[in-house]
């Protein structure tokens, strides 16, 4: 298996939910697993732009990332494509509700040996990437307090 892929539904609009991906300052405070910060260096948010960050693990360590946007469709849809090691492509889709928005995250690896060997790690931190973001688009809104 090289693809990873969760679902989950958000009560609130894909408006709502996109608003907490492309504000920098919001996506930084959700963006990886649990007790995981981010500064960002760099987030063009277009088609091709780039996105270069590091991860700081609740233990100090620093992960430096680089990805490029692969295309954007505001409050539907976002394709990125990890640069950095282990390389991936995400597709997040938002597909809205009678109560909200279905997020969908499909996280493809091109070897199935690296995935199998991450799996352990991409599963359940993929699940509290969306726990985040739900937590973040609760909180907040479509404002970026």
């Amino acid at each position: 298996m090289s693809t990873f892929i969760t679902s989950r539904a958000f009560s609130a609009s894909p408006a709502e939910v996109f608003a907490a991906f492309s504000a920098p300052e919001r996506l930084a405070r959700w963006w990886g697993p649990d007790g995981f910060r981010n500064t960002f260096e760099v987030f063009e948010l277009k088609t091709g732009g780039l996105w270069r960050f590091t991860m700081h693990g609740p233990d100090g360590t620093n992960y430096p990332n680089e990805a490029t946007l692969v295309s954007i469709e505001p409050d539907r849809a976002v394709v990125i494509n990890h640069i950095s090691q282990p390389h991936f492509q995400l597709s997040i889709t938002l597909e809205p509700t009678a109560t909200g928005t279905l997020v969908t995250w499909e996280q493809f690896f091109e070897s199935p040996q690296i995935a199998a060997s991450i799996r352990h790690i991409v599963e359940p931190a993929n699940e509290q990437n969306l726990s985040r973001w739900q937590a973040e688009v609760a909180a907040h809104g479509r404002g970026v307090a």
